[in-house]
């Protein structure tokens, strides 16, 4: 297990220090997140104007809200992923299946290819007794 991290941040303005198993660059982000939140709504005089308490609560329920809508978005795409591995497996299946038939359909391919030319030898050996009877016969 790794050794814990004290890291400080700077969080709306105030630094804290941040103990943490992950790396220092990670708790970093996190810290950038969060104040990218206090940006965003320390843009609005409305907000500025409500009391602590209530600003806190507001930045916890966007930060609650995103972390949910990630939640989703993450379930949505491993719903997604499962059907294409499906889809996957599903077309795997069915080029193992046409690959048994083709094989399948040469080997057939390949015993009647190989009947014809038995087929048009045995005409060539017929054409050639015919032939001979025939001379045989014109001489006699």
């Amino acid at each position: 297990m790794s050794s814990k991290i004290d890291t400080e941040v700077i969080v709306g303005g105030k630094v804290f220090t941040i103990s943490g198993y992950e790396s220092e660059e990670y708790l970093q982000k996190v810290a950038t997140y969060l104040n990218g939140k206090y940006n965003d709504f320390n843009k609005d005089d409305g907000f500025r104007r409500l009391t602590l308490d209530y600003q806190n609560l507001l930045l916890q329920f966007n930060v609650a809200d995103d972390y949910f809508k990630a939640k989703n978005q993450i379930s949505l795409l491993e719903d997604e992923l499962k059907s294409r591995e499906d889809d996957l497996c599903n077309i795997k299946h069915q080029l193992i299946s046409t690959q048994i038939k083709l094989d399948n359909q040469e080997k057939s391919l390949n015993t009647l290819k190989s009947d014809l030319a038995e087929k048009e030898k045995k005409i060539i050996r017929l054409e050639t007794e015919l032939k001979e009877r025939d001379r045989k016969d014109s001489k006699a």
